[in-house]
């Protein structure tokens, strides 16, 4: 008995029954492949029409339709077209109001959207904590957290990497070198570490406030949200840079939208001394479901002042308690005590 899986979907796709076919068969055959073709070759030709009527626009100002690809799109909403440049400085004036409430929007929709997962130390695995010591290593560019820290500095290599085993650096210049080679690299966190050596005067370096924020700002630049947490602490001091409450705030936004608690709990604190009580929970309560203790306890004090839900505080409270214990270990409860919390 044949069991050859090519000759039975041979025979299933064609039909055959297991006979020859005639030529005027043959022939029949050939027209109706030809026919589904030509079917295929229709419903291709219909779907690339409705494909170019769908790339199609119509400009805000004069009413013409274009190709959306050919034409100029508003600068700051990305959803108004025009067919060229003087509409679109015609119809400026018409489309600002409704252009700046969408800008709004979209800025909004960003902002309170989900942060993105926290990062884990490269070592244990577990979510690093955000109010506690962690190491950058110069030598390989990881941060590691204070438990796996604290297990090597208790092991036999104490004076090594907890990632890479590589020694610590001797001097001042080692370690310059080290941080400046991954800055070469495009290391967002090297160039905020190096910030920091301007900003204590560190490592052979002169304490350059101005120096230390256009690092920062590179920093952020490069995806590390703790540095634009840091200049916007900078804007608000004034360290190196005019005090500037506006530009604190929008530092802080860009540091929270990358997930950085610290900035959340900054941004919540300048809506509710502003009055807006509301906006200033929303960043409260994702900043405490996010680990934020601080944030938690202004969203209960915002419960107890029935500005918040007692639904809403209990989701925050049990967001706020699995994210401590994705924090939790015994070797980071034994660094706490050793190193503080």
């Amino acid at each position: 008995m044949s069991s050859n899986i090519g000759d039975n979907n041979d025979n299933q796709l064609c039909g055959d029954g297991g006979g020859g076919s005639s030529p005027e068969e043959m022939m029949s055959k050939k027209e109706c492949t030809s026919c589904e073709q030509n079917n295929v070759d229709n419903i291709s030709e219909g779907i690339n029409s409705l494909s170019i009527l769908h790339s199609t626009s119509t400009c805000a100002n004069c009413g013409k339709v274009d190709n959306s690809d050919d034409m100029n799109t508003c600068n700051k909403c990305k959803e108004v077209k025009y067919c060229n440049a003087a509409c679109k400085k015609k119809h400026r004036t018409k489309h600002k109001k409704a252009c700046e409430r969408r800008v709004a929007e979209l800025h909004d929709e960003q902002l309170f959207k989900d942060p993105p997962p926290p990062e884990e130390c490269p070592i244990c695995l577990l979510t690093m904590p955000h109010t506690r010591l962690t190491m950058f290593e110069t030598c390989c560019g990881k941060r590691i957290c204070d438990g796996c820290e604290y297990a090597m500095a208790m092991s036999e290599g104490k004076d090594l990497c907890a990632f890479c085993r590589t020694p610590e650096a001797k001097t001042d210049k080692e370690t310059i070198k080290r941080v400046q080679k991954l800055m070469d690299k495009g290391d967002g966190e090297a160039f905020n570490c190096f910030a920091g050596y301007y900003t204590l005067g560190q490592h052979g370096l002169s304490q350059d406030y101005r120096k230390a924020n256009e690092l920062l700002l590179k920093a952020g630049e490069l995806g590390y949200s703790d540095a634009y947490n840091n200049l916007g602490n900078n804007y608000l001091s004034g360290r190196g840079v005019e005090i500037d409450k506006m530009k604190a705030k929008y530092y802080w936004e860009l540091a929270a939208i990358k997930g950085n608690v610290n900035a959340r709990h900054n941004i919540g604190t300048v809506e509710r001394n502003a009055g807006n009580y509301e906006r200033a929970m929303k960043h409260y309560i994702i900043a405490a479901k996010s680990g934020g203790k601080e944030s938690l306890h202004n969203v209960k004090l915002a419960y107890m002042d029935k500005i918040v839900t007692k639904d809403e505080y209990a989701s925050t409270l049990r967001a706020h308690q699995q994210r401590l214990d994705e924090m939790k270990s015994v070797a980071r409860d034994r660094a706490a005590e050793v190193y503080g919390p």
